[in-house]
């Protein structure tokens, strides 16, 4: 009995782990078809398409009792989420890890929570109250992680390599007189989608709380939205850049990556997410994300050789405690909501007339 119950408390850890270790392979995927030329649209049209073709079989059988009808006012807010959350987010990202680093990228996924907490202030869908202790974390937790994201933006700062790598790459800059000037305008163009990315995918974390309210059915509404992405994509691909021959995959590492990207990224490791927010709740799963930039972290040194600069991990620092400082002030806020629900519960329980 023991043994079943210390295994049912470490299953969310395993999985959660598990889960950003598939995520962060997600990335260095992405990064290398991306420098490698691949399109990006059409690299969400496939991803999108894998991942509707995985969760339309989960949705339809799992959902099919429980799933109410879908309106014209349903579809066309999936239609709003689908273009916001999952094409234009996964467009400014993929092109700002394509203009920086893996590990940079990953820095802007953990102010994403901040800045849906920030957004969500004037909707009335997050209140703070300076005068507890959790309200003052929130806000501190807030200004931290914002001036992390713009330390990353802003500064990069000296390169931490070793001896060889960085007089390796002093030789490279000494025959091309503009590089530096060149990485430096791209840095900061990848740093602006960046931030885009970002705050595209905080505002659709406001219009999915909308729908699940609509439309609670968390598999049809996920499948929906990516088939949305996958059209979305595809037209602008085509509007864009009407060269057919971006759409087909050259080598293994392409389709490799569309199918991970898709099938695993998109479609298991969402999954795996919703049960352990059901499990343990959405703290808990969010706790987890600064664990996907160590990963990559590792892996975008020592396998793709990309530079580490003193600035991003500084300002990563920075963003992973601002990020756990503004959940540690959530969980006490939701820990005190329960106490003075049970509190309100027994006191009209008491004034009840004993018959």
């Amino acid at each position: 009995m023991a043994e079943m119950k210390l295994c049912n408390e470490w299953q969310p850890i395993v999985i959660m782990v598990a889960i950003d270790f598939a995520l962060a392979i997600v990335n260095l995927l992405l990064k290398n078809v991306l420098d490698e030329g691949m399109d990006h649209l059409v690299l969400i049209t496939y991803r999108t398409s894998m991942a509707t073709i995985l969760l339309a079989p989960i949705a339809y059988f799992w959902e099919r009792k429980s799933r109410p009808n879908l309106t014209a006012g349903i579809l066309s807010h999936l239609f709003l989420s689908a273009l916001i959350g999952a094409t234009f987010t996964q467009y400014f990202f993929l092109l700002g890890m394509q203009y920086t680093s893996a590990t940079f990228a990953c820095a802007f996924i953990n102010v994403v929570p901040v800045l849906t907490f920030v957004m969500a202030l004037p909707f009335g869908l997050e209140t703070v109250d300076i005068k507890s202790k959790a309200g003052r974390a929130k806000i501190l937790g807030t200004i931290v992680c914002v001036g992390g994201a713009m330390l990353l933006t802003l500064y990069r700062g000296i390169p931490l390599t070793n001896q060889s790598h960085s007089r390796s790459k002093a030789n490279l800059s000494l025959n091309r007189p503009h590089s530096n000037k060149i990485k430096t305008k791209r840095w900061t163009i990848g740093s602006i989608a960046l931030i885009a990315g970002a705050l595209f995918w905080s505002s659709w974390f406001l219009i999915q709380a909308k729908i699940s309210k609509r439309f609670p059915c968390q598999y049809s509404s996920t499948a929906i939205m990516n088939f949305f992405s996958a059209l979305q994509s595809a037209i602008l691909s085509l509007v864009i850049n009407r060269d057919i021959s971006v759409w087909i995959l050259e080598g293994k590492s392409e389709i490799l990556t569309v199918l991970y990207a898709g099938m695993v990224g998109s479609g298991l490791c969402f999954v795996g997410m919703s049960w352990c927010v059901k499990k343990k709740g959405p703290l808990f799963t969010a706790a987890f994300s600064p664990l996907i930039q160590i990963i990559v972290a590792m892996f975008d040194f020592t396998i793709l050789h990309e530079q580490v600069h003193l600035g991003s991990v500084l300002g990563s620092i920075l963003v992973i405690i601002g990020l756990y400082i503004l959940l540690w002030g959530k969980s006490k806020e939701a820990k005190a909501c329960v106490v003075k629900s049970t509190q309100a519960t027994i006191e009209e329980g008491d004034q009840e007339p004993s018959s």
